[in-house]
C-alpha cells in the first residue's frame, strides 16, 4: 500500500485534470436525498411503534397489574353476590388494618408475620379467583373465596384483640390503692 500512495501523491496532478460532469453530483445528491428521505421514514415508523406499544402496556389490563380483567368482570356480573362480598370483606379488611397500624408500632415482628400472613392469603385468593374463571359456575370455588376472606378477617380480629388487651393491660396502675 505504500506504494500505492507514494505513486498517488507524486502523480496527483495527472489524476485531478477531470472533473466529473454536473450529472454526477446531481446523481449524488438525488442519493444522499434518498437517504434523508428513508432515514426520517424509518424514524417515523420506529417512532409510532414505540408509541403503540407504550400505549398497549398502559392501557391493556395485563394480568397481576391489579386492574380487573374482562373475564373477572363478566363473572362479577353474573354473580353479583359474589361481588358484594368481595366489596364486603375487602372494606373490612382495610378498616381492620387501620385500626391495627398504630397498634403494631411497637411490634415489628408482629407487623411482619401479619404481612406475611396476608400476603399468603391474597395469593390464595388469586389462585382461586383464576379456577372460578374456569368454573364460573362451580359453587365450591366460590365458597372457598369467602372462606379464605373469612380467615383474612379473623386473622386481624384476633390479633387485634390480643394487641388490645396487652395495651389495657399496660395502662392499668400496678398500685393498690383506695
Amino acid at each position: 500500500m505504500d506504494k500505492l500512495e507514494d505513486f498517488i501523491r507524486k502523480n496527483r496532478s495527472d489524476f485531478d485534470f477531470r472533473e466529473p460532469s454536473p450529472w454526477v453530483w446531481k446523481g449524488i445528491r438525488a442519493q444522499i436525498g434518498n437517504r434523508r428521505r428513508s432515514i426520517l421514514w424509518w424514524s417515523a415508523a420506529a417512532s409510532v411503534i414505540v408509541l403503540l406499544g407504550i400505549s398497549a402496556l398502559f392501557l391493556y389490563p395485563w394480568p397481576g397489574r391489579g386492574n380487573v380483567s374482562r373475564r373477572e368482570e363478566i363473572i362479577m356480573k353474573r354473580n353479583p353476590q359474589l361481588m358484594e362480598t368481595e366489596f364486603y370483606y375487602n372494606n373490612l379488611v382495610k378498616t381492620l388494618s387501620n385500626e391495627a397500624k398504630p397498634l403494631l408500632v411497637g411490634y415489628p415482628d408482629l407487623r411482619k408475620e401479619l404481612n406475611s400472613d396476608m400476603s399468603r392469603i391474597d395469593s390464595l385468593c388469586a389462585e382461586i379467583k383464576k379456577d372460578l374463571r374456569d368454573n364460573v359456575s362451580n359453587q365450591q370455588v366460590i365458597e372457598a373465596l369467602i372462606n379464605n376472606y373469612r380467615i383474612k378477617t379473623e386473622i386481624l380480629q384476633e390479633m387485634l384483640e390480643m394487641l388490645k388487651q396487652e395495651q389495657n393491660s399496660q395502662e392499668k396502675p400496678k398500685s393498690h390503692e383506695i
